[in-house]
């Protein structure tokens, strides 16, 4: 991991760095030392690490004691787009002028970047709690719409991570991961998302298996998400991984 740079304000610290081709961001307390818990934080989609609700719900979470990161997801922000994801991604949209099921066509497009996004994270996390400012405490992950979509195959597939907010998606293509996932859950709705049908979203709450799981709906469209989600997310993480 090589950092590329170092800023603070208002209590947080900002370092941005690369591990082997990945751009990311580490959120944590000014002058942390020692182990604390994790949050890695997913982002939508063409969106990247520093989207401006990326950013204040970590710098949120930092001031609070917790260490954050967030990468680009593969083909966003400061990485490469290669030729097939530029197909799939305007096939997706040809797809959704035509009318076709924006449920399946986004489900393919995450479907092409999820193997990816795992392996991705599960090396910037070894990394990250190798830190003296993070160690090896409790991991929660926290992702919305595409950060939702990549986030359930690797809760599914990481044991380290031991509670997630997730929302703002259906359930196409995410019901098997989703019923390997047995850790507390926040899951959020937008009553009125005009991209994801609400039916598809309540599917997908239904399809995962954690004992412990609280919906949160909310009238409004996909982006009008309630700025008070933020603080509960945070009282959420601070229950599971303190």
């Amino acid at each position: 991991m090589r950092f590329t740079s170092q800023t603070s304000s208002d209590g947080v610290t900002e370092q941005f760095f690369t591990l082997d081709g990945i751009p990311g961001v580490l959120w944590t307390p000014e002058g942390a030392c020692g182990p604390r818990p994790l949050v890695l934080l997913g982002h939508g989609g063409r969106q990247h690490k520093t989207a401006p609700s990326n950013v204040s719900r970590a710098r949120c979470y930092a001031a609070e004691g917790f260490a954050v990161v967030a990468i680009d997801a593969p083909h966003h922000g400061d990485r490469p787009q290669d030729e097939e994801f530029g197909r799939i991604l305007a096939g997706m949209r040809a797809g959704m002028a035509a009318g076709e099921n924006p449920g399946a066509l986004v489900a393919d497009m995450h479907g092409h970047l999820a193997g990816q996004a795992v392996a991705d994270w599960q090396a910037v996390l070894t990394a990250v709690q190798n830190l003296d400012q993070v160690g090896a405490g409790p991991v929660g992950y926290c992702g919305m719409s595409m950060g939702c979509g990549l986030g359930i195959p690797l809760i599914a597939a990481e044991p380290r991570i031991r509670a997630a907010v997730l929302g703002l998606l259906g359930v196409h293509g995410l019901a098997q991961d989703a019923a390997r996932i047995t850790v507390p859950v926040q899951f959020l709705v937008q009553w009125d998302d005009q991209m994801v049908p609400r039916d598809q979203s309540l599917a997908l709450f239904d399809a995962l298996a954690s004992p412990e799981k609280t919906l949160h709906a909310n009238t409004g469209k996909h982006e009008d998400v309630p700025s008070f989600e933020v603080d509960s997310s945070l009282r959420f993480f601070t229950r599971h991984l303190s």
